[in-house]
């Protein structure tokens, strides 16, 4: 082993094989796998050593004991970061994090064109009603074809919540392939950014909810955003509009949604991400001919999965460099957390 190595883990698998590859490349850089069932010994020799984790973003994927809260933290002494699989950090508390002096990054933006799509995609599925179709000649039933008249998607409004990486794409193709009218509703980005992007600015969720033809949210799962779509604001959309997620369950609530769907409040949704992932089979929401699903599939191309991996991987190199990370998602630990990168790598990181 060179001196001076850096220890990395990861549970179970990474994004694609490059962030390996690239890892492979500096010989002062140690990997070590495990999986949800490793044998505690094994996870304890592993844990003891690490100074860096690359973490799974999927609760569902990633056993308790390895997601980023407290009891794992203190099972890692020398851990200085804890970096995501994709753009979402639902496996990590930034606040035990924090209070660790422990930096987390994510890989924002990697995914941003297959997220981006799959928004195109199901709202181009909605607006055609593709899967009534589909259903329908494969039933072997009759039917009318004029029962599953659509809608042009030119020149309509398209409400977007969280004009970020995700968000920004979506802006773009709505405005140059189709043309429509862009509202966001973001309070972190300003109204003179959101102009330069060829969006307006809502000045609340509501207002944008009222006006918009399609809802897409793409924002994070934040304590600030979680059920932040519920009975009122799904009330608060036309009976024509769709309503589509593509970011994190948790934000919409399932159940207020069904129950706007029942009541046609909204004339059907897109759905990709959910509380519990996957679904039940038997879940409301499946129950809908209205409603479009995915299994959070939406990042998951060949190239998004590697672009996220490359990036991962040079990030992490960066980190462990002793380089301050540009997708650090909790500033505040940046004092302390060149405290502790120094006491345990023996260098201070740059500001």
């Amino acid at each position: 082993m060179a001196p001076n190595t850096k220890r990395v883990f990861y549970v179970n698998a990474v994004s694609a094989p490059v962030y390996l590859e690239i890892l492979a490349k500096r010989p002062d850089i140690q990997v070590d796998k495990l999986m949800n069932d490793s044998p505690e010994d094994d996870a304890e020799r592993v844990l003891a050593q690490a100074h860096a984790y690359q973490i799974g973003s999927s609760r569902q994927e990633l056993a308790m004991q390895y997601q980023g809260y407290t009891p794992l933290l203190q099972r890692c002494p020398n851990l200085v970061v804890l970096s995501t699989n994709g753009a979402g950090f639902d496996t990590i508390s930034l606040e035990d994090a924090t209070a660790a002096g422990v930096a987390v990054v994510n890989q924002a933006g990697g995914n941003k064109e297959g997220v981006a799509e799959h928004v195109m995609a199901m709202m181009l599925a909605l607006s055609k009603r593709i899967m009534l179709t589909d259903h329908a000649m494969r039933s072997g039933g009759s039917y009318d074809r004029r029962d599953f008249m659509g809608d042009d998607v030119l020149g309509r409004t398209i409400g977007i919540i969280g004009l970020g990486n995700v968000g920004g794409r979506v802006a773009e193709f709505c405005r140059g392939l189709f043309q429509m009218r862009i509202i966001a509703f973001d309070p972190y980005v300003s109204a003179a950014q959101m102009a330069a992007k060829g969006v307006e600015k809502a000045a609340t969720l509501e207002e944008m909810l009222r006006e918009a033809d399609y809802v897409s949210i793409n924002c994070p799962h934040t304590a600030e955003t979680r059920m932040m779509m519920g009975a009122a604001q799904f009330a608060m959309m036309q009976p024509h509009a769709y309503f589509i997620t593509t970011a994190r369950g948790g934000i919409h609530n399932e159940d207020a949604l069904a129950k706007a769907l029942t009541a046609k409040q909204i004339a059907g949704a897109g759905l990709d991400v959910w509380e519990e992932e996957p679904p039940p089979t038997d879940h409301p929401l499946l129950q809908f001919p209205n409603v479009l699903v995915s299994p959070h599939t939406a990042g998951i191309t060949r190239q998004s999965r590697h672009n996220i991996a490359k990036i991962a991987a040079e990030q992490m190199l960066d980190i462990l460099d002793g380089k301050r990370p540009p997708r650090l998602l909790n500033p505040d630990v940046w004092p302390a957390y060149q405290d502790r990168f120094q006491r345990i790598l023996g260098f201070r990181p740059e500001n």
